[in-house]
């Protein structure tokens, strides 16, 4: 099977690059620096869902990813999470936090609407993401 992009992520979602994984998008809402890792399989939507060697690849996918972003950031707490109630396709949140931003201490969901970004601030953002020299990503 070919792997499709779920139409809410294609709807939400800003194509950074990729993993060998994972395809990496910016979730359009200027409030927070979002990101999610999309596993470029079919019809997966549970962790439990990819192989073994997918499994792990997803994690370290993460796990490098996560540490970039931090610094890139600066932030200040790092949210991981994968839901999917709302959007089948699994795919895992990375969500930069600071103590200043708009939903802080509480989860970002149903907080604000979405304010999306402007061309430039997503230039800035994929200069922050090349300049980060992340092991393994190419940027789009």
């Amino acid at each position: 099977m070919t792997f499709n992009l779920h139409s809410d992520l294609k709807r939400d979602g800003i194509e950074m690059g990729d993993f060998t994984l994972c395809q990496v998008l910016l979730i359009n809402d200027s409030h927070y620096p979002w990101f999610v890792l999309v596993p470029k399989r079919s019809s997966i939507s549970d962790t439990i869902d990819l192989s073994g060697k997918d499994y792990a690849a997803l994690w370290e996918e993460s796990r490098v990813f996560s540490q970039a972003i931090m610094t890139a950031f600066s932030g200040e707490k790092l949210n991981v999470a994968a839901l999917g109630n709302m959007t089948p396709q699994l795919h895992i949140h990375h969500i930069v936090r600071f103590k200043s931003d708009a939903a802080w201490p509480g989860p970002i969901w149903g907080k604000h609407p979405l304010t999306p970004y402007v061309d430039r601030e997503i230039s800035v953002i994929k200069a922050k993401l090349k300049g980060a020299n992340i092991d393994g990503f190419s940027v789009s």
